[in-house]
């Protein structure tokens, strides 16, 4: 390892002289045939400063990235997990820091926002939430959320197209009667009620084909205990559908186990399509059919719009609309 006495013995002069060069020091009385040679044989030495050194951790941009759903809800429902690993593959490929915030209680630590280059919201919040957190940077992206596509960045799928897409194939198959379970979700202190583009599609759907029943939906949260809890439910009320829709494929794992505790044949009896496509979904009994959205390129989609606010100075608001995509596998027939 190249050494700064190795650097003055070559160019002839003092080791303080060699170092006060190589750090720019502007007082430095030395002539400029002088530095030049220092920094020609310290080149051609390979020799590195402490600043030179350290540069690529300093200079590294820092970024927040916020959790909405705690570490425990995303075990339940990956959804949300799948589309931080995209980011978290994003940052390391481009080599930048990471910091990951989740919330406390109702409310997140927003003083590790401070001295970041950006952030990284990942699911749904407050108009109190966003404005915090835009109080802390510029550069903000929103994932699954789009609070106001003239103010802020966003990543998003297009939850109403998906839909219509289901229930279309549902249609063409010959279901008239079709069943929703899906989840309720809140924000902030006054849990103000999160509207899902997919009910709202599914009950303008269902009015449309005069086959709208209340009582066909159910509604919990977005994990498999509730999935099996509101299809049980339904079994026990009669009647049953020939065809669920179900918002999610943890919520569609705990329901068929309760259709398969029931006795009852899935898809033989009832078909199922869900959504998200988590990585196990094609490898269940029967393989579940599903709306594959794309979670962790809409992780690495949000890091690239940022590097572009950071580095571009973009100022104009983007929003990113992902497809999904129906998979039909054996769960629906």
């Amino acid at each position: 390892m190249t050494k700064i006495k190795d650097i003055a013995k070559l160019a002839g002069v003092s080791l303080a002289t060699v170092s006060r060069v190589l750090n720019q020091d502007t007082s430095l009385n030395v002539s400029d045939d002088t530095r030049k040679k220092i920094i020609e044989i310290a080149d051609e030495l390979g020799y590195k400063t402490v600043k030179q050194r350290t540069k690529n951790i300093f200079n590294r941009l820092k970024i927040g990235v916020i959790h909405w759903y705690s570490q425990n809800e995303e075990l339940g429902d990956p959804y949300y997990l799948l589309i931080a690993m995209g980011i978290e593959k994003e940052c390391f490929q481009k080599q930048i820091e990471m910091v990951t915030i989740f919330k406390n209680g109702d409310r997140y630590i927003t003083s590790e926002l401070n001295d970041l280059d950006g952030v990284i919201a990942i699911g749904k919040f407050s108009k109190e939430d966003v404005e915090e957190f835009a109080g802390y940077s510029n550069n903000i992206v929103f994932v699954d959320f789009s609070p106001n596509e003239k103010k802020y960045d966003s990543v998003v799928v297009d939850f109403r197209k998906a839909m219509t897409e289901v229930l279309a194939y549902f249609h063409g198959c010959g279901h008239n009667n079709i069943g929703y379970i899906g989840g309720i979700e809140y924000v902030g202190h006054k849990k103000e009620l999160i509207e899902d583009e997919r009910l709202t599609t599914y009950q303008e759907f269902m009015k449309k084909n005069d086959k709208y029943n209340p009582a066909l939906i159910r509604l919990g949260r977005f994990t498999s205990e509730d999935g099996h809890n509101l299809m049980r439910d339904a079994i026990e009320g009669g009647n049953l559908p020939s065809a669920f829709f179900i918002a999610s494929d943890s919520m569609a794992i705990g329901a068929i186990q309760a259709l398969y505790e029931a006795n009852i044949n899935v898809p033989n009896d009832i078909s199922i399509v869900s959504f998200n496509d988590i990585p196990t979904s094609k490898y269940l009994v029967p393989s579940l059919s599903t709306v594959k959205v794309y979670t962790e390129f809409m992780g690495a989609t949000s890091v690239q719009m940022l590097l572009e606010r950071i580095n571009e100075g973009r100022e104009i608001p983007k929003k990113v609309i992902i497809p999904s995509e129906l998979i039909i596998r054996e769960s629906c027939k």
